[in-house]
């Protein structure tokens, strides 16, 4: 855990949340600023930067939280939703704690952005 990360103040329960999943290695809960009418995220537990600090050392997180992402949309009965991580302040990356955004229930537009 960081101290001054918002997203580890979450996964610990420091910082209260509206909780949709929770295991050991990732937590996830719903957008504060939903884009979507379902919008929830996906962390690890463990602090990792971003998608640009996944490593052979941590890269098995990111594999379970897809495995979560696939359960837990089964269970919310979305056939239809995209996943996100933004890299880095100017694809809008707000919070440096690797994160996925899942978001379902409107049309989604190509390109993003």
């Amino acid at each position: 855990m960081k101290n001054d990360c918002l997203f580890c103040a979450i996964a610990a329960g420091e910082i209260p949340s509206n909780k949709v999943y929770e295991d050991d290695l990732c937590y996830g809960f719903y957008d504060i600023d939903p884009q979507a009418p379902t919008h929830f995220l996906v962390i690890p537990k463990e602090h990792i930067s971003s998608v640009a600090a996944v490593s052979a050392e941590n890269s098995a997180v990111v594999a379970h939280i897809f495995e979560v992402i696939a359960k837990v949309t089964k269970e919310l009965g979305l056939e239809s939703y995209r996943v996100v991580s933004n890299i880095g302040e100017q694809a809008g990356q707000s919070v440096f704690h690797l994160h996925f955004h899942v978001l379902s229930g409107r049309d989604m537009t190509w390109p993003p952005g």
